[in-house]
């Protein structure tokens, strides 16, 4: 049955040729681990405008991205090619290791798997991190095709597969445990095969572009909740409101948690977009001392890597949950684990608005600027989610 997507390349791609030493060391590395071509490519990208904060840019996302997908040609994908274009790292290090590649064998489905033509996928932090080698003893081995979130079409089911089939539109993290042993081949490629169980229908609402910014900070935002023990009636404090794990506290926290009354900290710029997402109280971190205001709260979730600070917040009995950073008791931290249970838990707060997806209005970066994108993230300055679309 041959399966259609619709998708829309609203930006320019420029590929030049390159014939120099290191790329041929490059194509040397990668030889075991993908299909050699003498003639790799590499991406030479455009250059991306000035960043502006545009309060309006979730709401709008989805009726520009929908007027987007009603013009754009339907692109066949019946077919699944041997190889395929991705974005990959031979060895750790800063953004200058990421290089594109053409001949990237398409990855196998095992049983329980299924194969996802990827439309978009996004950035997360521990993208960055995985890069740079920060748990390179428990990673996969190299050479890595990066990226956890995606949102696509399967294309391929395995034999144990019961939910999926063939033109389902889906979105997840891929990597059930982040840190130990994430898979070789990522999101940043034209497919991945991915495990059915981390998976959940993309909420009919939202598009590709929407869905793949939730999975792994929603889902990070959802069981450093649940590790808690926040319940209706609680308040809560959130470090960095406007990132992506942060925005998505606050919300649940509000409309899924029933919290009392919910606070969160930004700079100036952004104390708006917090109000917007429901935090009754947006604390202006370069005005103010959070932890030396009157009001204390029965859980501070740190976003950002305060954990020293966040402990002098909480009341008696309080707790702190700590992403990043060094952690202060009774502070503690956590790894999400990837499952699709929960995407589905939350699919109807997603679909009824209650929930929304936030992507940083400076994307979403083409395929071209993964690098971009990947130098941007690591500002930490993005609002919500950093996406990549379209891919090839």
């Amino acid at each position: 049955m041959e399966t259609v997507l619709t998708t829309t390349a609203s930006k320019l791609t420029i590929f030049h040729s390159i014939s120099s030493t290191k790329l041929n060391s490059f194509s040397r590395k990668f030889s075991v681990g993908f299909s050699g071509n003498k003639n790799r490519k590499k991406v030479t990208t455009l250059k991306q405008g000035s960043f502006s904060y545009l309060p309006l840019r979730v709401q709008a996302s989805a009726s520009q991205a929908a007027a987007s997908s009603t013009e754009a040609e339907p692109t066949k994908v019946g077919t699944v090619p041997s190889e395929m274009k991705a974005w990959l790292y031979g060895e750790y290090g800063g953004v200058d290791v990421l290089k594109f590649d053409e001949k990237v064998t398409v990855p196998q489905v095992k049983e329980d798997q299924v194969l996802i033509k990827v439309v978009a996928a996004a950035l997360n932090p521990v993208d960055g991190k995985r890069r740079q080698g920060k748990f390179k003893a428990t990673d996969s081995p190299l050479p890595t095709v990066p990226g956890y979130d995606v949102a696509g079409v399967v294309v391929k089911v395995g034999t144990q597969v019961k939910e999926f089939k063939e033109g389902d539109e889906v979105y997840g993290d891929i990597n059930e445990k982040a840190l130990e042993g994430p898979k070789q081949f990522g999101s940043l490629a034209e497919y991945t095969a991915v495990e059915e169980r981390l998976l959940a229908p993309k909420p009919k609402n939202l598009d590709f572009v929407q869905a793949a910014g939730l999975p792994l900070a929603i889902e990070t935002a959802y069981e450093g909740l649940e590790r808690t023990g926040f319940s209706a009636g609680k308040s809560i404090l959130v470090l960095n409101g406007s990132g992506g794990v942060g925005s998505l506290v606050i919300q649940l926290a509000k409309q899924v948690f029933g919290a009392s009354r919910v606070a969160a900290t930004s700079s100036t710029r952004n104390l708006e977009f917090l109000k917007s997402l429901g935090a009754d109280l947006a604390i202006d971190y370069t005005k103010d001392n959070f932890e030396d205001l009157p009001e204390k709260f029965d859980v501070v979730y740190d976003a950002i890597g305060q954990c020293d600070r966040a402990v002098k917040a909480i009341k008696e009995g309080g707790t702190v949950v700590a992403l990043t950073g060094a952690v202060t008791p009774p502070g503690f931290r956590f790894v999400v684990t990837s499952n699709g249970e929960v995407l589905k838990k939350l699919n109807p707060y997603l679909e009824s608005g209650k929930v929304k997806p936030i992507i940083d209005p400076k994307g979403p970066f083409p395929f071209s600027q993964v690098v971009e994108a990947f130098s941007y993230i690591e500002t930490n300055k993005a609002i919500g989610k950093v996406v990549i679309h379209p891919i090839p």
